[in-house]
């Protein structure tokens, strides 16, 4: 898959682009609101360019589209009466295992010199660099309708300049043990790989389901119910970031978003220490 490279400080707010791209003026906003949003398309007919199409035409109302390939990017970005969905690969510098992760970004089209000086509308952790696609194409569908939402309230209020962050949203944190959350195993760690051990922490209402049960649960809006998407440098890795999100069915909102650092203390997936946030008042 062909993407275009950046080379990034992740903080611990994430969907940083280069040169920290800068959150929206409310005019900007407005454009965005007004525009068409360009979907990029990869080079060739990669995995992921099905499931975007595919979750765009499903879920994408917020503004009107167009599918475009990479070099129409290049002629379009700078007018501002387009927008673009575009994914992107970036290597943290802070981190030193060399891990790279794809991130769809929500940019809109201004005429300036360097992608990372494009207003950023928002950017999502989306997988580990190099992961196939059917790890996360599933999700695409709930990652779209979040960053949708995101949008229209940013619109409402352009003052909210922390919504620019995902960490914005661990306000609803605490509503998440209100809700059911689906997890597929694979977005777990290896010290909650089953309900038992989930139970031991957590005695709220959790399922370890399969990816078919969590496209239905986006497809159908399941009431009061959050899926789990995490992005981490593969099953086996005692190296890089993991990150975490909980997004809700009914609502397209984010009620948690983490990173952490990988290590033989902390394995790649939801933790045991994650489910303990859950619990806080």
């Amino acid at each position: 898959m062909k993407k275009i490279f950046l080379s990034v400080l992740l903080a611990v707010f994430c969907g940083l682009l280069p040169g920290q791209a800068p959150f929206p003026t409310s005019s900007e906003i407005r454009q965005f609101m007004a525009s068409k949003t360009c979907v990029v398309l990869e080079s060739g007919n990669t995995v992921y360019n099905a499931y975007i199409r595919k979750a765009v035409t499903e879920y994408w109302t917020v503004t009107p589209y167009e599918f475009i390939s990479l070099s129409d990017f290049d002629s379009k970005r700078a007018d501002p009466s387009f927008s673009f969905l575009i994914l992107t690969e970036t290597q943290p510098s802070n981190d030193k295992s060399g891990s790279s992760y794809n991130f769809l970004n929500l940019l809109q089209g201004k005429n300036v010199p360097e992608l990372g000086k494009m207003p950023e509308i928002s950017a999502i952790p989306l997988s580990a660099g190099g992961e196939d696609d059917l790890e996360y194409g599933y999700k695409l569908g709930a990652i779209l309708l979040f960053m949708q939402n995101h949008a229209r309230l940013i619109a409402e209020n352009p003052a909210m300049i922390g919504r620019r962050f995902l960490s914005y949203y661990n306000r609803f944190t605490p509503e998440v043990r209100s809700r059911k959350i689906l997890s597929t195993e694979a977005d777990l760690s290896s010290g909650l790989g089953s309900i038992d051990k989930i139970k031991s922490v957590y005695p709220y209402d959790f399922e370890i389901v399969s990816e078919d049960d969590i496209v239905r649960a986006i497809r159908e809006k399941a009431p009061n119910t959050l899926i789990l998407h995490k992005v981490g440098p593969g099953e086996d890795a005692d190296a890089g970031f993991c990150y975490k999100m909980l997004f809700g069915t009914d609502d397209s909102g984010l009620y948690y978003f983490d990173q952490h650092r990988i290590d033989k203390n902390n394995p790649n997936g939801l933790l045991p220490s994650d489910l303990k946030r859950f619990l806080r008042p």
